[in-house]
């Protein structure tokens, strides 16, 4: 990625279309990206200011994209909810519930992983547990933080469900991600 070719105060959430692909198309014609999934994905991880939505829309249709998006994020020695966060901060969660999000989860679980391959070992972790974790960390989040939510799950309660979806887990390690959530906050926020 041509970083150095960026004009200083450019704000990239109003490029010239209102199509993502188009917008993509533009900053290749300037040369600033290449055309390469490589290269369109690093240039997505190191710009803030763009459009959020359009490039949900970009990444659900560019799956080779995405995939070198994942590839760029280092969650070593991160704990899950921490690195959940960081995710959803450069790959913005879609709002409802379906085939994208769950492409996201497992592509995450995935290259957290990769990144952790130790504490997979020392946990007992595979990659079909850790998305088991992180869908249970999502739907945790939004009854915790969701004021429609009169009576908020337990952490007794998440415990005992989340182990009874992956059941190598140990319950302190599910205790502790309870605790994050509940006094950090929303992991797709």
């Amino acid at each position: 990625v041509h970083l150095t070719t960026f004009p200083l105060g450019q704000d990239y959430k109003n490029i010239p279309c209102g199509i993502p692909f188009c917008g993509v198309n533009y900053f290749m014609s300037k040369g600033i990206i290449d055309d390469s999934p490589k290269e369109i994905a690093k240039f997505i991880f190191c710009t803030r200011t763009l459009n959020w939505k359009k490039l949900r829309i970009y990444l659900d249709e560019r799956r080779d994209v995405l995939d070198d998006l994942v590839t760029l994020h280092n969650f070593r020695n991160q704990f899950l909810p921490n690195a959940l966060r960081e995710f959803f901060r450069h790959i913005h969660a879609p709002e409802e519930r379906g085939e994208y999000l769950e492409t996201l989860i497992t592509k995450f679980s995935h290259r957290f992983c990769a990144c952790n391959p130790d504490l997979m070992r020392e946990l007992g972790l595979s990659p079909d547990a850790v998305y088991v974790l992180c869908y249970s960390l999502i739907l945790l989040s939004i009854d915790l933080t969701s004021p429609h939510v009169k009576n908020k799950m337990s952490k007794r309660e998440f415990i005992r469900n989340t182990r009874r979806a992956a059941q190598n887990i140990s319950e302190d390690f599910v205790g502790h991600l309870y605790d994050n959530i509940y006094l950090i906050g929303h992991v797709a926020a």
